[in-house]
C-alpha cells in the first residue's frame, strides 16, 4: 500500500506542476529532444480511445482499485507487493482525476504531459506517472508470472510439486 500511495501521491504532484507550468500550447523540449513536456487532458482510455465514455472507465476503475485492494491483503512475497503496488497507484492515480478534475465528478480528465520523441503524442501516445506505474507494474506482473514466481505460496507448491513428478 506504501508503493501505491507513493505512486499517487508522485502522479498527482507531477499533474499539479505540470498544469501549474506548461503551456498547453507550447511543448517544452528537454533530454535532446528525446522527452517533450505536452500538457493536455484526456477523456478516454490509453490511446485516448472511448473518449465519449469518461463515466465508464470510472466505474470500471473504481472496481479495479477495489478489487487491487482486496487483492493487496493477501500478498506474500514482496515481489508481488511492489507489482500490485505499482498497478494499485497506477490505477488510483488516474481515477482521482476522473472524479475531480474537469468537467465534474466521475467525468475529469485525466492529465497527460509526457511525450516521448515528438510533443503531442505524434510518435507515442502521451503520458503521465500513474500511467508509466500501471505498465511497469503489469509487466512486472508477466515477468513475474513467466518466471515460476506465483502469487501465492499455493501456486509455488504446485509448480515445485509438478516438477519433482516430471519424468526425468
Amino acid at each position: 500500500m506504501l508503493i501505491a500511495a507513493f505512486a499517487v501521491g508522485l502522479d498527482q504532484w507531477t499533474k499539479f506542476l505540470a498544469e501549474a507550468n506548461l503551456d498547453p500550447r507550447e511543448p517544452v523540449r528537454i533530454l535532446g529532444g528525446l522527452v517533450h513536456l505536452s500538457l493536455t487532458w484526456n477523456s478516454g482510455a490509453a490511446f485516448s480511445l472511448g473518449t465519449g465514455y469518461t463515466w465508464i472507465f470510472t466505474i470500471v476503475a473504481s472496481a479495479v482499485v477495489v478489487f487491487l485492494i482486496v487483492l493487496s491483503r493477501k500478498i506474500v512475497y514482496p515481489a508481488w507487493a511492489v507489482a500490485i503496488g505499482l498497478v494499485l497507484g497506477g490505477a488510483a492515480g488516474n481515477l482521482v482525476d476522473r472524479y475531480f478534475r474537469e468537467p465534474g465528478f466521475a467525468h475529469g480528465h485525466v492529465v497527460d504531459f509526457i511525450s516521448v520523441f515528438k510533443p503531442y503524442g505524434e510518435a507515442f501516445p502521451i503520458f503521465n506517472i500513474a500511467d508509466s506505474a500501471l505498465c511497469c507494474g503489469v509487466a512486472l506482473i508477466v515477468l513475474l508470472e513467466l518466471t515460476g514466481h506465483g502469487f501465492s505460496p499455493e501456486s509455488r507448491r504446485n509448480d515445485d510439486h509438478e516438477k519433482a513428478e516430471a519424468p526425468a
